[in-house]
């Protein structure tokens, strides 16, 4: 600490005009240096600091401005994009709605017409065994009536000469004949 008090002290005392010298003493020269450095800078570095720190103000609010710009469209996108959710999700609820009722629809359209087709088969498997049970009737008809036929032929000729028995084979084959076109 009395080295600076000295250094304070001595700058009060100058040497002699006639002797050049060197300040040894390392604080005073330092702080005279540096007071002369600052005010240099500072006188003449002024103008090129404010003019530093002015660009460097405007890059920031350039900076800023931007940044709000960009949020602003940002949030403006998001909006739009939100808008666009909203109406594909009303749109995919409506698609599933009428998917429901489309299909709804067509089950109740399946089951009708298979419903109808079963009623058709149905019906045409009772058109075939009522046909199946006329014809089998018809057939035990013919059958007995031929079997009827041989025996009353079988009868006639053992009872009949032959010109009775001529006679009662036309009038059958007139009878038969008469029954096949009410049978056909």
């Amino acid at each position: 600490m009395k080295n600076i008090t000295d250094s304070f002290v001595s700058l009060g005392h100058w040497p002699s005009a006639g002797s050049f010298g060197f300040n040894t003493d390392i604080l005073a020269t330092n702080l005279i240096n540096l007071s002369v450095v600052l005010g240099v800078l500072i006188f003449f570095g002024k103008g090129v600091l404010s003019d530093l720190l002015d660009n460097r103000k405007q890059r920031i609010l350039n900076t800023i401005r931007n940044s709000e710009e960009l949020r602003e469209g940002a949030i403006e996108r998001l909006e739009k994009a939100r808008a666009r959710l909203q109406k594909v999700e009303m749109e995919a609820d409506q698609f599933r709605v009428n998917g429901y009722s489309e299909i709804e629809r067509e089950k109740l359209n399946f089951i009708n017409s298979t419903s109808k087709t079963l009623e058709q088969l149905e019906n045409y498997k009772n058109e075939t065994i009522h046909f199946e049970q006329q014809r089998a009737i018809n057939q035990v008809r013919q059958r007995i009536f031929q079997q009827a036929l041989q025996g009353a032929l079988g009868t006639l000729s053992s009872c009949l000469n032959n010109e009775l028995h001529l006679r009662t084979i036309s009038a059958n084959i007139g009878m038969l004949g008469a029954l096949k076109e009410i049978t056909d």
